[in-house]
């Protein structure tokens, strides 16, 4: 009898922590819906007592899922927790996810209390949240840096007090994989009552080990639980990748000798919506679901692949849902099959108007591009998505000039509140011209950090140019996307969805495990 290892996805809370990769609550209840598609365990929603925003998408989550534990998160404190499960009331399987720091360094500089009252506050929050929720797991931050005595004593404490996951992360990335494995063994050793809760890893990437460091929390810590984000989405390097952790326990089975609940077909489709979601493109040499991970340039390997695929393909790329990329709707598609296609997408519209307006521009890209793909309706929907939350800015029009020898000038015509400005400016391309006519009015005072242009589908110049544009001002950082079959205008749509995420004035409190 093989046992099941547990996928927890925190791509919605600590992936969103990725400087610019924050969501609408619709963009997130997309996620939340293609994740229960991916048959995810559990979907770590959000942190609901960081803002107002993050409370109702929570909620919302908690009211539209219904194949997955949804999990908030929440610091050791009544406020948080009950915070927590006014937002999860709607679930059918909830989770309460709260954590303390137990490293010397976290508690000294960073909670300014000592390690009695670290296990205490620790103790004292489990028993309150074990009261509202049934389902409750513990995370020890900074764990793998703690002292395995006092984390032994805490972890013991809180599984008496009704904690039934444990979680030990390397929030920092420092972990070896040998040395973290044997960390998670020694410590369920000395807890005696290891055997009452299921241990989790939570590793991040600083070091390019967190997949490694995870696995080895499984194989040699045996924990039983991973903790890990579409693409490896996360601050600084990133966390564990789902798809990779995935793929490591179901092709290397002989090893692990583990199930999982994951349906893989719907890996990639899940990739792609996150990195178009968050304008965070993923590397062509991404493991499973880079754009190369099935692409053979050798010679050699191109003739072994065609005599027999496994001598050079340990996985095939149907089974993580390449196949998935087909023509999906043309020009002269209706109305009923672009809402079905929707559906099969797990997009949801809350109106039929908002059905209507979004067909409406599916019809105009259709008379531009001759074949629409997922990706195409994917990235639609998003920019629809703006549209329908009406924001502070709006694109409505772009018109430029370009050619050799000649300056490039650009005209903006865009809404700001709903009324139309014009801008007009010439600069060192089309689309400087653009975001400079855009800034002729607005005077953000916003710095460029990053400007990346992907192609969406592959195989055709028709294909939508998708932009991701980020930008800080006053230590926010945002980032914006927009699609089109023109790149300029795509460059306009990302810069204006930019702004409009630096307009928003939604506070977040910092959670890091």
């Amino acid at each position: 009898m093989s046992e099941q290892l547990i996928i927890f996805d925190t791509t919605l809370r600590d992936g969103e922590q990725s400087p610019g990769a924050s969501m609408t609550r619709d963009e997130k209840l997309r996620i939340a819906r293609q994740l229960e598609r991916l048959k995810v365990d559990v979907i770590e929603a959000g942190f609901a007592a960081s803002s107002n925003g993050d409370f109702e998408s929570v909620k919302t989550i908690a009211d539209h899922i219904k194949d997955s534990t949804i999990c908030s998160l929440a610091r050791a404190n009544e406020r948080d927790i009950a915070r927590s499960a006014e937002a999860l009331k709607g679930a059918n399987r909830a989770r309460i996810h709260t954590f303390i720091a137990t490293s010397p360094l976290h508690m000294e500089k960073k909670l300014g209390m000592t390690p009695e009252q670290v296990l205490e506050q620790a103790k004292r929050s489990v028993r309150f949240a074990r009261n509202l929720v049934g389902d409750i797991e513990f995370s020890a931050e900074d764990g793998y840096r703690s002292e395995l005595g006092f984390l032994a004593r805490v972890v013991e404490a809180v599984i008496k007090e009704g904690a039934t996951t444990i979680n030990i992360p390397d929030t920092v990335g420092y972990a070896i994989p040998e040395l973290y494995g044997n960390f998670i063994k020694t410590l369920r050793e000395m807890v005696p009552n290891s055997d009452q809760a299921i241990w989790s890893v939570h590793c991040h990437n600083d070091l390019g080990m967190a997949v490694a460091n995870s696995l080895a929390g499984v194989k040699i810590g045996g924990a039983r639980q991973v903790e890990c984000t579409i693409n490896g989405l996360g601050e600084r390097a990133g966390n564990c990748s789902l798809e990779e952790v995935v793929m490591a326990v179901k092709t290397r089975r002989d090893y692990f000798g583990l199930d999982v609940n994951i349906d893989t077909s719907q890996i990639v489709p899940a990739s792609r919506m996150v990195s178009q979601t968050t304008g965070f493109v993923v590397q062509p040499n991404k493991a499973v679901v880079g754009a190369n991970a099935f692409a053979h340039a050798s010679g050699i390997h191109q003739d072994g692949v065609l005599k027999a695929r496994d001598t050079y393909e340990i996985m095939r790329a149907e089974d993580v849902g390449w196949s998935a990329n087909k023509i999906v709707l043309g020009k002269l598609s209706g109305r009923n099959a672009f809402k079905q296609r929707l559906k099969e997408l797990g997009i949801e519209m809350e109106s039929e108007g908002e059905v209507n307006t979004a067909f409406a521009k599916f019809k105009e890209l259709a008379d531009r591009k001759s074949e629409i793909f997922d990706e195409d309706i994917l990235a639609l929907v998003s920019d629809e998505s703006v549209t329908a939350a009406k924001e502070q800015y709006g694109l409505v029009s772009l018109a430029q000039h370009s050619e050799t020898g000649e300056r490039p000038r650009a005209k903006v015509v865009f809404t700001v509140d709903g009324k139309e400005f014009t801008g007009e400016a010439d600069g060192n391309g089309p689309v400087d011209a653009s975001l400079k006519a855009i800034e002729q009015h607005v005077n953000s005072g916003a710095e460029l950090l990053l400007y990346s242009v992907n192609a969406i589908t592959t195989g055709s110049t028709e294909s939508q140019g998708e932009v991701t544009v980020r930008l800080q001002h006053s230590g926010r950082v945002v980032n914006g996307v927009g699609a089109d079959p023109d790149i300029v205008v795509a460059s306009a749509k990302a810069y204006l969805s930019a702004l409009n995420k630096l307009h928003s004035k939604v506070e977040r409190v910092a959670a890091q495990l």
